[in-house]
Parts: C-alpha cells; sequence; structure tokens
C-alpha cells in the first residue's frame, strides 16, 4: 500500500453523505485512505497488546459489517471466510470465540491483500444490501449506524496504534511528510471561566446518533467552579518535570507513583531528550517540541499529578460538558491533516474539540437509568464500566462528525499511547 499517493482526508461533498450508504462508503474508503501511507509489513506489527496491526483494524471494521448486518439480513448469505469469524472479533463474547488480543501480531496470514479483498467483498455485498433490499436495511439502520461511527472510532485507532508501532522502530520514521504550520504567537496566560452552581442536564439530547453510554440524558448538580479556557502546553507541563514533578511522591496518586517508578516515566510518551533538548516523536517522525503545542501522551496519574502542583484539579466530566456543550465542536481533527495537536487558536473556542482528548476526573460508570441493549450489540460499552476514567472532546486523530459534547471516552489510569492531554479546574478560593 506505501505506493499509494498521500491520503486525501478532508471532507467529501454534502450531498455524498446525505445517504446511509453515502455516509457508509464514505467512512470505508476514509479508512482506506489512513492505510495507504503503510507498507505491508508496517500493518502487520503489534507494538503492545493494548494496539492492534493495522491489518487487523481493516479486517475487524469489515468483520463488524459482516456478523452484525450482512448476516442478519442478506438471502443466501455465505462467510467471506468462517475462520475470519474467530480471527476478527474483538470482544463479542455472544458471536463465539476470540483470538487473543496480545497476538493479533501473529497473525502473517491471511495476507494483507487477502484482508483488502475481505473488505471489498463486504462492500459489494452492502451494496447490493442497500440496492435490492431495503427493508432490511430500514430493520438494520441502526446496527449500520452504529457499524459507521465504529469504524470513525478504529479510524483514530488506526493513528494511534500505527504511532506507537513507528515510535518503537529505531529508524524512526515518519507515516507523513509534515503537514504543519510554524506556531505564531506564544498562547495567553490562561483564562478561567467561572460557572455558578446549580442543577443541570447532562447526556445526549436529540435525534442525532449517539452510544449507549451517552444515555439517558439526566439532572446533575455542579458546585461553584473553574474551567480553563485552553489546555495545558509543552511549555507549561515541561515546567513540571523541571521541578521534579516525576520525583515528588506527595504529587501522586499512590497507585500512579508505582506506575510510574515501574515504567520508568520520567516525562510523557514520546518525549525525546538528546543534547540539543527536548525533541518529540510525531506521525512526521522526530521534531523539536513545540513549547506552545498542547502536551499530550500522558496519562491519568500524569494529568492528576500536574493539576496537583499548579494547585487545581482535573474537571469532572460533567462540569466539562456544561462548558462545552455551549461551545461550536470546531477545532482541529482528522480531517486537517494535521495529526498532532495544534497550538490554541487566537479565534479562540477554548479547544474543548480536536487537538486531545482531555482526561477528566470521573471514573466510567454507568448514567441513571442506562440499560444494556439486548443481543451481541449490547457488550458494545456497558461491559467495560469499570476500572477507567472518562475523557471528553476528541483529538487530532478524530474524525469531525464522529464527535459531539456528550461523546464519553474511556481508558484505564495509565494509558498513554492516546492523544491525551490536560484540562485544569480548581474551585473558587
Amino acid at each position: 500500500m506505501q505506493s499509494a499517493p498521500k491520503p486525501r482526508l478532508g471532507a467529501q461533498p454534502a450531498a455524498r453523505l446525505e445517504s446511509p450508504f453515502g455516509a457508509y462508503q464514505h467512512v470505508r474508503a476514509q479508512t482506506l485512505s489512513l492505510a495507504a501511507p503503510l507498507s505491508a509489513e508496517d500493518c502487520v506489527v503489534q507494538s503492545m497488546p493494548d494496539a492492534s496491526p493495522v491489518k487487523w483494524h481493516l479486517a475487524h471494521t469489515s468483520w463488524f459489517f459482516e456478523t452484525f448486518v450482512l448476516e442478519h439480513a442478506l438471502p443466501g448469505f455465505a462467510p467471506f471466510r468462517e475462520e475470519f469469524r474467530v480471527l476478527f472479533n474483538s470482544y463479542y463474547v455472544a458471536v463465539g470465540p476470540r483470538h487473543p488480543r496480545p497476538e493479533r501480531g501473529l497473525l502473517s496470514r491471511p495476507s494483507l491483500d487477502e484482508v483488502l479483498a475481505y473488505r471489498a467483498s463486504v462492500d459489494e455485498r452492502m451494496q447490493a444490501l442497500f440496492a435490492r433490499y431495503p427493508e432490511q436495511i430500514a430493520r438494520l439502520a441502526e446496527v449500520v449506524e452504529l457499524g459507521v461511527h465504529h469504524e470513525q472510532q478504529h479510524q483514530e485507532l488506526i493513528l494511534t496504534d500505527v504511532k506507537h508501532a513507528l515510535s518503537r522502530n529505531p529508524l524512526l520514521p515518519a507515516y507523513q511528510e509534515s503537514a504543519r504550520a510554524r506556531a505564531g504567537a506564544a498562547p495567553a496566560p490562561m483564562r478561567w471561566t467561572a460557572l455558578p452552581d446549580g442543577v443541570r442536564q447532562i447526556g445526549h439530547a436529540g435525534d442525532g446518533f449517539s452510544f449507549d453510554n451517552e444515555r439517558p440524558r439526566h439532572r446533575v448538580f455542579a458546585g461553584d467552579y473553574e474551567i480553563a479556557e485552553r489546555l495545558v502546553t509543552n511549555a507549561e507541563y515541561r515546567a513540571f518535570i523541571d521541578d521534579g514533578g516525576y520525583r515528588r511522591p506527595e504529587l501522586w496518586l499512590s497507585e500512579g507513583w508505582d506506575v510510574r517508578g515501574a515504567q520508568g516515566w520520567e516525562a510523557p510518551l514520546y518525549w525525546l531528550q538528546g543534547d540539543g533538548g527536548w525533541s518529540q516523536f510525531t506521525l512526521e517522525g522526530e521534531r523539536a517540541l513545540e513549547p506552545d503545542e498542547p502536551v499530550t501522551h500522558v496519562s491519568y496519574y500524569e494529568a492528576d499529578a500536574y493539576a496537583r502542583w499548579c494547585g487545581a484539579r482535573l474537571p469532572t466530566e460533567a462540569e466539562w460538558e456544561i462548558v462545552a456543550a455551549a461551545r461550536e465542536p470546531a477545532g482541529n481533527f482528522l480531517e486537517d491533516g494535521r495529526l498532532h495537536p495544534a497550538p490554541p487558536s487566537a479565534a479562540g473556542g477554548g479547544q474543548f474539540y480536536g487537538d486531545a482528548w482531555e482526561w477528566t476526573g470521573s471514573s466510567y460508570a454507568p448514567y441513571p437509568g442506562f440499560r444494556v441493549p439486548e443481543g451481541a450489540v449490547g457488550e458494545y460499552n456497558g461491559k467495560f464500566m469499570v476500572n477507567q476514567y472518562v475523557l471528553r472532546g476528541g483529538s487530532c486523530a478524530t474524525p469531525r462528525s464522529h464527535i459531539r459534547a456528550s461523546y464519553r471516552n474511556f481508558f484505564p489510569a495509565a494509558t498513554r499511547w492516546q492523544f491525551s492531554g490536560i484540562r485544569l479546574a480548581r474551585d473558587p478560593a
């Protein structure tokens, strides 16, 4: 795939996205464009158990439509290959056995070409379903829409997993050529927005798509608080490092301090220190650390320790959503092609969307009244509601049409390979 032209990630004409099949085609093509700069060897690497090879992502997203749509709707259905039902099942116990996640990188076969043929077969059969069996599509419309958004999640994972894999290569190869403009003026001093206490509502509202974990909409009480109007920058985080932040146990949660020591953390993931100072590995290869860009690839433990060092804290997910819901969901997303956080815009907006997923102080738990949907797709979110923290806002690798104020991402507290950053909150003095 390496000989393919550089991917073009811009938004497609609106007319093409008006129909459900148009949305399906657009997302499927965009996934292939993300894999286009990679070689077959790149696509098979699994650099850690939490990541998956690109080839697996390409197959699994096709498996989703084959398993949950085609199998239940297409007359005369037969699987592309029976073995794929096991190889490319992620965590759906109700579907059947699964190949172990840490061993996905051992799947040198099927080949990348066969996986691409699998994708093409699924696309052809989905096209036939849309064209010939509208009543079946209507019956499974919600599952098709879920599959499109599921694939957008895997688009982001393709980029973050590739970044981790390339960072483990001693050559530090680039995924793409530089797409970044030089930083302009330094960010303004941190500004804060104050909100009075009160009862408000959070959670998804309206007729648009949402995942089950965003519902039901419900009331929350938020006390007086202030929230920062931009993300924490590399320069600000470096001051924490220079002040001994990674060597001061009083700043850390006990578990975080132990993880820091066991894994030898001294800086965010992908920061590199040499004779010339700090640099950073990016999807464009190694680059000098830009002081005004948002700090990313920090764990919940690091974000919490930094906030404590500042005399602040992380916002709860309710505090975040109360403010973000009043903002336009605009920012630096996948389609912009930068694939790296950008300094705060002079136009404002607070960086609530795009650039970096923002750790919150909220454990990932069901909303009041949450009910797990019936069937295998009910395993999508509910069974993961333990031992994880919520992140909000999307990142530079998130598709623009995929994000909204109510979107709840979640990861374990030690996770660092995602584009995860820091927004501060504080209580009034």
